[in-house]
């Protein structure tokens, strides 16, 4: 059987990100959304999403953008003079070689996010990374250490088989700057989570068998998911990450590399062919509180 969870990330952004997100469940494939706790949208993603009771909810752990939820005068080496999150992957490492950021401060900020989502009544089926944070490798113990403690069964693993993924970005995108930065930050986050796979499977804690959507981010549309969904394979599940949202001046505001083609992949994934194609490739859409209900039980604190 070929099994599949379509999780958006960003839920919370901004509500033109949420509204995006919700008609992708609502009409379309995405049965899943990981929650940036810190997102000025937050709280209108836990009142819009009350309707949707399928949506599985998890959370999307953020050290590189907008306002902490921990004191900042007690996370002192994770802010700027503003005193905003704002260390990105790369920085971020470095800046933990140097020993200029604390774990602690990592650790403390990770618990606040996870309070905040709790306080608003949701049950978190699932942990990742805003930019993939969770899997570099001097974080990745304190995110286990964060799922056993909130009895988190489900953590992405974002290893994605490049040999299969990387063509489809090049056919679409060419030689361009884009997809080569693309190309290469998927080396990266796929080189780190293949090691954070063992240490996730030795912590007892479950994830998908294969991931999608890493070297397609910004350049999903309905061609390259339909590509996407003929690499599923048979076994214990798939997650395809995504990022779905209408453009507003929230979301330019917001930055990044996502702006109008989050609009592209809202239509991608409430295109009728898109469900089409499930249905002619014997593909099941499930969410991560059924990936967990379908595994064999696992020594996690609560469960």
């Amino acid at each position: 059987m070929k099994r599949l969870i379509v999780n958006a990330d960003d839920f919370g952004l901004t509500e033109s990100i949420n509204r995006g997100i919700l008609a992708a469940h609502r009409d379309g494939i995405l049965t899943s959304a990981s929650l940036l706790a810190n997102g000025s949208a937050f709280d209108h993603a836990i009142a819009s999403s009350r309707p949707f009771p399928r949506l599985s909810l998890g959370v999307h752990l953020n050290l590189s953008a907008g306002t902490p939820l921990a004191p900042a005068a007690r996370i002192p080496t994770l802010v700027d003079e503003r005193g905003q999150l704002y260390l990105h992957p790369v920085r971020l490492a470095i800046e933990i070689l140097r020993r200029r950021v604390s774990l602690g401060d990592v650790r403390a900020e990770f618990r606040a996010q996870m309070i905040k989502v709790l306080d608003a009544g949701v049950t978190p089926t699932h942990l990742d990374g805003h930019l993939h944070v969770h899997v570099l490798p001097q974080l990745a113990p304190i995110v286990i250490e964060i799922a056993r403690e909130f009895c988190i069964c489900n953590v992405r693993c974002p290893a994605e088989d490049l040999d299969a993924t990387l063509p489809l970005l090049w056919q679409a995108g060419g030689a361009a700057i884009a997809p080569l930065k693309r190309s290469a930050i998927a080396y990266a986050v796929t080189s780190l989570a293949t090691r954070f796979r063992a240490q996730l499977l030795m912590a007892g804690l479950a994830c998908t068998d294969s991931f999608y959507g890493l070297a397609q981010t910004g350049f999903l549309n309905t061609r390259t998911l339909t590509e996407l969904l003929a690499l599923i394979p048979h076994g214990g599940g798939a997650e395809l990450m995504c990022h779905p949202g209408y453009v507003s001046a929230a979301v330019e505001l917001a930055g990044g590399d996502l702006t109008s083609e989050r609009e592209t992949e809202v239509l991608a994934l409430t295109a009728p062919e898109t469900k089409e194609i499930l249905a002619r490739m014997g593909i099941r859409l499930m969410n991560f509180a059924e990936l967990h209900a379908s595994l064999p039980s696992r020594d996690i604190p609560g469960h």
